[in-house]
């Protein structure tokens, strides 16, 4: 499969993901558990985390990247722009890069896992940037794993 292939793949999943929670994004209740409203600021307000999970092995094996993740202290929503950078929680969206590629893809998704399909065996690495409304980057990990040979 080829680069363009999966770069394809991975945007039409990216964007099919965005608009199916794009009506959803803020349909959370009206606390977060941390004891004040989502939708007042906070002042200083905790830094952003993001953690990224290793790829699921079942569909590994099958050359399907799996890759969950979750952050906190901000939201993955389809907003851009200089005004969203003032919201809180914080909002913005991720920034997902293959293999050092000159390219990477933004997902807005807030589906809590990156799926990267049609891997060819061998060693692979995935960058993870959360990024805010204006691609500002706030957080990043990289996580390297594995496709096995099929045969």
């Amino acid at each position: 499969m080829t680069i363009r292939r999966i770069a394809t793949i991975a945007m039409t999943t990216a964007l099919t993901a965005a608009a199916l929670t794009a009506g959803t994004a803020f349909a959370h209740g009206t606390k977060d558990g941390s004891g004040h409203s989502p939708i007042i600021p906070i002042e200083n307000e905790p830094a952003p985390t993001l953690i990224v999970d290793p790829p699921l092995p079942g569909p590994l094996a099958r050359g399907a990247v799996l890759i969950a993740y979750r952050t906190e202290n901000f939201r993955v929503v389809p907003v851009l722009g200089a005004a969203a950078r003032n919201v809180s929680p914080r909002v913005g969206h991720l920034h997902v890069t293959v293999d050092d590629l000159p390219w990477h893809w933004g997902d807005f998704s807030n589906t809590d896992t990156i799926v990267v399909v049609g891997m060819p065996p061998g060693p692979h690495k995935l960058l993870v940037e959360l990024s805010d409304p204006e691609h500002h980057i706030l957080a990043a990990q990289t996580v390297t794993f594995t496709v096995p040979d099929p045969t």
